[in-house]
């Protein structure tokens, strides 16, 4: 990074410490102090994740069934946000069904009802948080909540199969001819188009396993061909940032990727795997010895700042962990160990209820992205990836279980 871009990004961030609440100081001051070298293993962070995601939706301010978009050590719990809790749905319902905890399905259910309570009578949902001031359906919101809708159908029945199919007929219907989803853009995010909606296709390519023939396939693979004419031949996505397109977060690197990943495992065809593989590869050269990749990376895989978005960290391992089960490329699993390895360390499992278990935004936590916040959407792709590494990990030969 250049001297004047240092000195851009220490003046955004700059924050007189005096006037934190002691926790967030105390926090700011230990992450500064650099990571514990304890690594609990992937068993127990997810556990850990999955009793911070109840809290998330014990504690939400209106308490209405969503998952709180955040703990903040300055402003406290938030309201529930709709789009993270749609698909934090899917990753209680597949850790109920590994631990038979009934318990969790029913609150994997009641934060369905919950969203099945504020659709839009066309189909779509809102951006935001729920008491957002501006309340109008938004793509990537929907596709979200869809991936949730399509795990509910599977898991409790015919009551979900109305609402996710008028929520992916919406997304089908609003697809521009060129493949690109720009009709019903989120007012929380800068203006323009975004790559990173292949994450929206997953939720087509998942109501079309249930709902096969409605053509919802055929359009998420439009879009994700779409979003692969934004990639350079380095593996790279233009038009792939919330709000800064010439260095966006690993956030929506994750999120560009896995949706290319999905494409591929829906329809198995072999330019799909490619563009995948070229955007892994390319991030195989970015991550460092102790599993940190930086927060945002330029159109030359050039870091921009200094702190870790973890979120983009365990979403980009879990994408490499998918891959290394299609090609068996060993790099790809050696990065991903590394990858959840670094969030893993960053976990508290003693402590604070209000933090144990949940994942920063920032590492450290004056990071830009969720400054001083424990997101949901972190811990549920933590969640996620350290399950599929213990799940990987107990089908080779000769290597430790995951716990």
């Amino acid at each position: 990074m250049s001297l004047k871009k240092i000195a851009s990004d220490f003046k955004a961030r700059y924050i007189d410490e005096r006037r934190l609440p002691a926790a967030a100081r105390q926090q700011l001051r230990s992450d500064r102090a650099g990571l514990p070298d304890h690594d609990a293993g992937p068993l127990a962070v997810a556990e850990a994740g999955i009793e911070w995601l109840k809290r998330s939706q014990d504690m939400s301010v209106h308490r209405d069934g969503g998952s709180a978009r955040d703990f903040s050590l300055i402003r406290g719990w938030a309201s529930s946000y709709p789009e993270t809790s749609g698909y934090i749905v899917p990753t209680l319902i597949d850790f109920a069904a590994r631990t038979n905890d009934q318990s969790l399905a029913d609150r994997a259910q009641r934060m369905l009802d919950w969203l099945v309570s504020i659709q839009f009578p066309e189909g779509g949902f809102q951006g935001g948080k729920v008491d957002a001031p501006v309340r109008v359906p938004v793509t990537f919101n929907t596709g979200q909540i869809l991936l949730g809708l399509a795990a509910g159908v599977h898991s409790f029945g015919e009551a979900y199969r109305r609402p996710m199919v008028l929520a992916a007929t919406w997304l089908r219907d609003s697809l521009d001819a060129d493949g690109c989803w720009r009709k019903h853009a989120t007012p929380f995010a800068s203006p323009g188009e975004k790559a990173y909606e292949t994450h929206v296709s997953w939720g087509l390519f998942e109501a079309a396993r249930i709902e096969p023939g409605l053509g919802f396939g055929e359009a998420g693979l439009k879009q994700v061909r779409w979003a692969m004419s934004k990639q350079t031949a380095n593996g790279w996505f233009a038009s792939n940032s919330l709000s800064s397109p010439a260095e966006p977060h690993t956030h929506t690197i994750g999120y560009v990727l896995r949706g290319v990943i999905e494409a591929y495992r829906f329809a198995g065809e072999a330019d799909l795997l490619a563009a995948a593989q070229r955007t892994a590869d390319a991030l195989l050269e970015v991550i460092e010895q102790d599993g940190r990749l930086p927060g945002k990376l330029d159109r030359n895989w050039q870091p921009t700042v200094d702190w870790v978005c973890l979120t983009g960290n365990v979403q980009i391992a879990a994408c490499w962990l998918l891959l290394f089960g299609i090609t068996g490329k060993a790099a790809y699993l050696d990065a991903a160990r590394r990858a959840n390895r670094y969030v893993r360390r960053s976990v508290f499992l003693t402590g604070n209820p209000d933090v144990v278990g949940g994942v920063r935004g920032s590492f450290p936590v004056d990071g830009e992205y969720g400054r001083f916040e424990y997101l949901n959407w972190a811990a549920k792709f933590c969640i996620d990836s350290q399950l599929l590494e213990t799940s990987v990990d107990s089908q080779l030969p000769g290597t430790r279980n995951g716990g």
